[in-house]
């Protein structure tokens, strides 16, 4: 009988992303602790929370080939997290206005039968347009971008905010990258086509 798969994850975007696949799977909540480690590296933390987040659904799914996967953002070692807030997103794209964002996701496929992790760090870099006080307000107000680290999403209007996008995968500019992913399932067997 082949493994469920679970996404640990309760963002819509990655459940959009997987369902892509065609796969058949399930979703839960990893309720894991995502504050980073003293002098934690931001890839580091991604890495770290993509296996964390798959651990923790792991014990109610101990059958399961389960997905997990974070994101940060940051520009000179600095995080940029989700906003959550007007203000905040603001000051967020106030501060990268003009720079070059290194969006860096941690994949991991995490086997709970034998309880073995393949985990995976793919960045992308995302150089932000030079922007305006009332460029930022006008995007903010069409896309309240909050729950999004860098308070931009590439997949809609946050497209206009950007230069240039450098990356393996483009879906991993919205947290879940499909081609390692495709790799890593195949590693374990299953057949996305």
């Amino acid at each position: 009988m082949p493994q469920k798969i679970i996404l640990a994850s309760t963002s819509p975007y990655r459940r959009e992303l997987l369902s892509r696949l065609g796969l058949p799977f399930d979703v839960a909540n990893p309720k894991a602790d995502e504050n980073p480690l003293p002098n934690e590296a931001p890839e580091a933390l991604a890495l770290r929370l993509s296996e964390v987040k798959a651990r923790a659904v792991a014990q109610a799914h101990p059958d399961a080939l389960i997905i997990g996967s974070d994101q940060v953002a940051t520009v000179d070692g600095k995080i940029y997290g989700k906003p959550v807030t007007h203000e905040r997103a603001v000051a967020q794209l106030r501060e990268l206005s003009g720079k070059t964002v290194n969006f860096f996701t941690g994949l991991c496929l995490f086997d709970a039968r034998n309880e073995k992790a393949e985990v995976r760090g793919i960045p992308t870099l995302v150089k932000f347009r030079d922007l305006s006080d009332a460029e930022i307000e006008n995007y903010l107000k069409r896309e309240p971008a909050y729950d999004c680290a860098g308070s931009a999403k590439s997949e809609g209007l946050g497209i206009a905010l950007l230069v240039s996008m450098h990356g393996d995968d483009p879906n991993a500019l919205v947290g879940l990258p499909l081609i390692a992913l495709c790799d890593m399932l195949r590693n374990k067997g299953v057949q996305v086509l």
